[in-house]
C-alpha cells in the first residue's frame, strides 16, 4: 500500500531563511546613536511547547478482522468483485484534482489475473494468463506484454508496480498474503465502530504506517469482506486521499479460462511492457 513522493521544503523554514537574509543586509547600514530611557526589560515570551506525538496504539481486535478478511481472501481459489473509487491527482498547476474510477476485478489463484479499469482516469486492461502479463489501452489502441515469464499473482504484482508503473485499485487483496501486505509497518490498529455500507452491516476500523493513513470498512459476518476502502498519503504535498467502496463480491465465481487471454486487435500497437506508460503519454 505504500507508495513514494517527493516532498516541499516547508513554508516556516523558508520564512526563516527570508528573515535571516534580511537581518545580515543591515549590518552595513550606519547606525544612529541617540539617548534612550532606561526601561525595565521585557520578560522573554516562554517557548511554545510542542505536544509530544501520542503513543501508539494497537486494538488486537482491528489486527483479528483484518485477519478474517485476509484469511477469506486467501481461502477463495477464485474471486470477482466491482469497486467505484474517487482519487486525487496532482495538475501540472499544483492543484489536487478529483477522478472517479471503475473497477471489474476476476482473479484466480495462483496465477489467473484480469482487471479492467475505467472512468476518469486513462482506461486500460490487464490479463495474466499464468505465464505472461499483458496490459491494453481500449482508447489509444496500444498493447504491451512482459517479456520475462512470470509465474504467480504475487509476482505480477510487484513486476507492475515496479516495472511496468501500472498501479490498479486494491491490489493488496488479491496477494497470496492480504494481511502480511496490509500489516508491514503498521504502528497503529484501532477499532472506530459499526456503520452500515451500502445496505451492509460493517465494523469500521482505522490503521497507521510511516507513510499512510487508511481505514477500512469489513463486514460484520463470516467472510468479513472489505466493503469500502480509503487511504491519505502523508508524505505527499496536499495529503491527496484515496477513496474505494466494493460491490457484487463473489468467492466462487465460474471463470473460463479465455477470461484471463489478451487477444490483440489487428491494428493496435505494440510496445514492451516496462515502457508501456512512456508510450501511453507520448501518443
Amino acid at each position: 500500500m505504500q507508495q513514494k513522493f517527493s516532498t516541499l521544503l516547508p513554508l516556516s523554514v523558508m520564512v526563516l531563511v527570508l528573515s535571516a537574509v534580511g537581518c545580515a543586509s543591515q549590518e552595513k547600514k550606519p547606525v544612529n546613536v541617540h539617548p534612550v530611557a532606561i526601561t525595565k526589560p521585557v520578560a522573554a515570551k516562554p517557548e511554545t511547547q510542542v505536544a509530544p506525538a501520542p503513543a501508539p496504539i494497537i486494538e488486537q481486535h482491528a489486527l483479528d478482522r483484518l485477519k478474517k478478511m485476509s484469511d477469506s481472501l486467501t481461502a477463495a481459489k477464485a474471486f470477482t468483485y466491482q469497486s467505484n473509487g474517487i482519487v486525487e491527482m496532482q495538475a501540472d498547476t499544483g492543484q489536487f484534482l478529483t477522478f472517479i474510477t471503475e473497477a471489474e476485478v476476476a482473479l484466480q489463484r495462483p496465477n489467473k489475473l484480469r482487471v479492467n479499469v475505467a472512468g476518469d482516469v486513462p482506461s486500460f486492461q490487464l490479463y495474466f494468463d499464468g505465464a505472461k502479463a499483458s496490459v491494453f489501452d481500449p482508447q489509444k489502441n496500444i498493447h504491451a506484454a512482459s517479456a520475462q515469464p512470470i509465474a504467480t499473482i504475487d509476482e505480477l504484482l510487484e513486476f507492475t508496480a515496479t516495472k511496468a508503473k501500472v498501479n490498479f485499485p486494491s491490489s493488496d487483496f488479491m496477494y497470496s498474503d492480504p494481511y502480511a501486505i496490509m500489516t508491514k509497518g503498521l504502528t497503529d490498529a484501532i477499532v472506530v465502530g459499526d456503520v452500515i455500507v451500502n445496505g451492509v452491516l460493517c465494523e469500521h476500523f482505522a490503521y497507521m504506517d510511516p507513510a499512510i493513513n487508511w481505514e477500512i470498512w469489513i463486514a460484520k459476518d463470516k467472510k468479513a469482506l472489505p466493503m469500502r476502502l480509503t487511504m491519505t498519503y502523508k508524505q505527499a504535498p496536499n495529503f491527496p486521499r484515496f477513496f474505494v467502496e466494493y460491490k457484487d463480491w463473489n468467492l466462487n465465481p465460474t471463470l473460463k479460462a479465455s477470461t484471463f487471454v489478451f487477444k490483440a486487435p489487428a491494428n493496435a500497437q505494440q510496445l514492451e511492457l516496462e515502457t508501456y506508460q512512456a508510450g501511453r503519454k507520448a501518443k
